[in-house]
C-alpha cells in the first residue's frame, strides 16, 4: 500500500506506536492513498457515493471522515444500527460525528427486528449443546446490520464502506456475511495500532480513540476479552508471523509474549482463512481446463468478454 515516494532510509525518524509499524511521516501518504482508493472504487462502478455503518467507534468514525474527505459530505450516508442500550450510547456519538461532518444520517433500531426473528426462527432451529447461543444471536445482529446497510446501498446506488482493519481481517474477527460483507475496506491494510495513529494524526477526538474496542454484538463485549490479548500484543505478533513469515516461537520470543497467547493468535489466523476467501467449488474438469472456482477478477472478465480473439 505504501507509496514508493516514501523515504525509508532514515531510521532515526519517529515511528508510530512502539516502533514496529508505520513511520509517523508516512501517515499523510497513507491518508492520500486511502482517499485515492475510495475515489477510484466509486468512480469505477459509477455510483452515487458510499454508505458507512457507524457505531461511534474509532474504525467507523475514521472510515466516515476519510470517505467525506474523498467524496464530499453530500456523497456519504451514515447509518446507525443500535441493538442494546450500550449501543444507544455509542450511537449518540455517531450522530454527533455525522452532524459535525455534515452528512446524512439515519438510525435503525435492531431490537424490534431481532424480536421478530427470535419469535419465528429460533424456536424452529434448535441450538446444539456445544454452541453458545449468545454467539449465534450476536452473528444474527451483525447480519441484520448488513441487511439494512445493503438495502440502503441498493436503494440509493451506493457502495458499502466496510470498517474492518487489517488486525480484524487477519484474525477473522468479523461475522461472515455480516460486518464481513462490504464493497471496500478503506482501513483494510492498516493494523489497529496504525488506525489509532492515523486517527490521532487526522484529529479524531481522544474520547473516540481511547474507547475500548468492541464488536458490539453483546453487552459488555470487548475485543481483548474475545481475542485473549490487546492489539498492543496482537499487532506485532501478526506483523512478524504474517508479514515477515516468522515461526510462532521466534516471534513470541522476540516480543517476549507467552507461547499460549502467540499460538492462540496464530491459530485464529489459520482457522479463519475461510472468511477471507471465495467459497470453494468442486473443480470440475472441462476441455478448457479446471473450473477451480468461479471468476473473481473483473479485469480478466472484461478482457475475455470484450477483446477480439
Amino acid at each position: 500500500m505504501l507509496s514508493s515516494k516514501i523515504d525509508t532510509n532514515n531510521e532515526k525518524r519517529p515511528r508510530v506506536g512502539d516502533g514496529k509499524f508505520l513511520y509517523s511521516s508516512e501517515l499523510e501518504v497513507v491518508r492520500s492513498e486511502i482517499l485515492s482508493f475510495i475515489r477510484t472504487r466509486v468512480a469505477d462502478v459509477d455510483v452515487q457515493g458510499v454508505i458507512v455503518p457507524m457505531s461511534g467507534g474509532i474504525d467507523s468514525t475514521l472510515t466516515t471522515i476519510l470517505a467525506v474527505e474523498a467524496l464530499g459530505s453530500d456523497r456519504v450516508l451514515g447509518l446507525g444500527l443500535p441493538w442494546t442500550k450500550t449501543d444507544g450510547f455509542h450511537q449518540t456519538e455517531a450522530q454527533t460525528m455525522a452532524d459535525g461532518l455534515g452528512i446524512e444520517f439515519h438510525e435503525i433500531p435492531l431490537q424490534p427486528i431481532l424480536e421478530v426473528f427470535e419469535d419465528i426462527v429460533t424456536p424452529t432451529i434448535p441450538t446444539i449443546e456445544t454452541n453458545d447461543r449468545s454467539d449465534s444471536i450476536g452473528n444474527v445482529v451483525a447480519r441484520l446490520r448488513m441487511v439494512c446497510t445493503y438495502y440502503a446501498a441498493n436503494a440509493q446506488s451506493r457502495l458499502v464502506c466496510g470498517t474492518a482493519n487489517r488486525s480484524e481481517l487477519l484474525l477473522g474477527y468479523f461475522t461472515k456475511y455480516g460486518d464481513g460483507g462490504a464493497d471496500l475496506y478503506p482501513l483494510g491494510d492498516l493494523y489497529k495500532t496504525e488506525v489509532r495513529a492515523l486517527a490521532s494524526h487526522i484529529g479524531l477526538p481522544r474520547r473516540i480513540i481511547n474507547k475500548a474496542p468492541t464488536a458490539g454484538l453483546r453487552p459488555g463485549q470487548t475485543d481483548a476479552e474475545d481475542l485473549g490479548a490487546t492489539y498492543r500484543i496482537i499487532d506485532p505478533l501478526l506483523q512478524r508471523i504474517v508479514d515477515r513469515g516468522e515461526r510462532v516461537r521466534t516471534a513470541a520470543n522476540a516480543l517476549n509474549v507467552d507461547m499460549n497467547t502467540a499460538e492462540r493468535i496464530a491459530s485464529l489466523f489459520i482457522e479463519t482463512v475461510h472468511k477471507r476467501t471465495v467459497p470453494p467449488s468442486p473443480g470440475i474438469s472441462t476441455p478448457w481446463g479446471n473450473r477451480s472456482s468461479y471468476p473473481t477478477q473483473q479485469p480478466e472478465e472484461e478482457r475475455y468478454l470484450y477483446e477480439e480473439q
